[in-house]
């Protein structure tokens, strides 16, 4: 893809077992969130670190000079959000992003269709 032209911005948040904990916990605790609650999470939360394993060779393996990935902390989600579009931003940056020059027979055009409209 990216030999085509694609930029490929690839962002992994990171979040603690801690803040996991936390976060479930306020699930529970907070009635508007009990909606984001299962208890399928448990049985999942029991093999963390064996995700987290999967986690860091899908990274290590999948990284690219042309389309790296952006390992940010996420227990604070302000800062993760902060970071997350700062790096959009500075790859938008890069990446020197232009509108199309239109021909002259295009710009002739756009007068004939502005003229149609106005007269309408």
């Amino acid at each position: 893809m990216t030999d085509n032209g694609t930029t490929i911005v690839k962002i992994f948040l990171n979040v603690s077992k801690d803040e996991q904990k936390k976060r479930l916990l306020d699930r529970i605790n907070e009635q508007e969130k009990n909606w984001k609650f299962s208890t399928a999470d448990l049985p999942e939360r029991a093999l963390f670190d064996k995700y987290m394993e999967c986690y860091e060779t899908a990274i290590n393996e999948t990284s690219k000079d042309n389309a790296p990935w952006y390992v940010l902390p996420a227990d604070n989600k302000w800062f993760a959000r902060v970071a997350a579009i700062q790096i959009i931003i500075d790859t938008l940056k890069k990446m020197n992003l232009k509108y199309p020059k239109l021909s002259e027979e295009d710009k002739a055009e756009l007068q004939e269709a502005k003229k149609q409209l106005e007269s309408e």
